[in-house]
């Protein structure tokens, strides 16, 4: 865990540009990891976009009610400098990190290079959605070998 830390908690945020599609998803499957994996008191997750858009996009919805989330009810919002700041890491979802991490953070940024979802068909929702599950699982496997 990084000096970022003011608590015992890794702080992990997902960030994209308009917080609709990718890093809601992102959000939505590491609180389900983070529940199965009892870490409610370890991991704080944080999601937001540099520019929100009004609504999470309808096929984003509709791919992780297929697996049995439902996130319909979220609003993409921004995030904070504060949040970022004070993350462990952060996750951007294929838009550049360069205006979100702020000089002088301490923390990891990881971009995972993911096609955005809007407009695209069911199935190609569908392969990133399970690929972002993927990374989120992989990145809960890093967060429990480093406690």
């Amino acid at each position: 865990m990084s000096d970022t830390n003011h608590s015992d908690s890794t702080r992990v945020a997902f960030v994209c540009v308009q917080n609709a599609g990718r890093s809601q998803m992102a959000h939505a499957f590491a609180e389900r990891e983070r529940d199965r994996r009892g870490l409610g008191d370890r991991v704080e997750l944080v999601t937001g976009g540099t520019r929100p858009a009004d609504a999470v996009h309808g096929e984003v919805v509709r791919a992780m009610r297929d697996v049995g989330i439902d996130i319909g009810d979220r609003t993409p919002r921004e995030v904070a400098f504060e949040e970022i700041r004070d993350s462990d890491y952060v996750l951007t979802m294929g838009c550049s990190a360069e205006d979100v991490c702020p000089a002088g953070w301490a923390g990891e940024n990881r971009d995972w290079a993911l096609d955005d979802p809007d407009g695209k068909s069911p199935e190609e929702v569908a392969r990133v959605r399970d690929e972002i599950e993927r990374r989120v699982r992989a990145l809960f496997d890093e967060l429990e070998s480093d406690a």
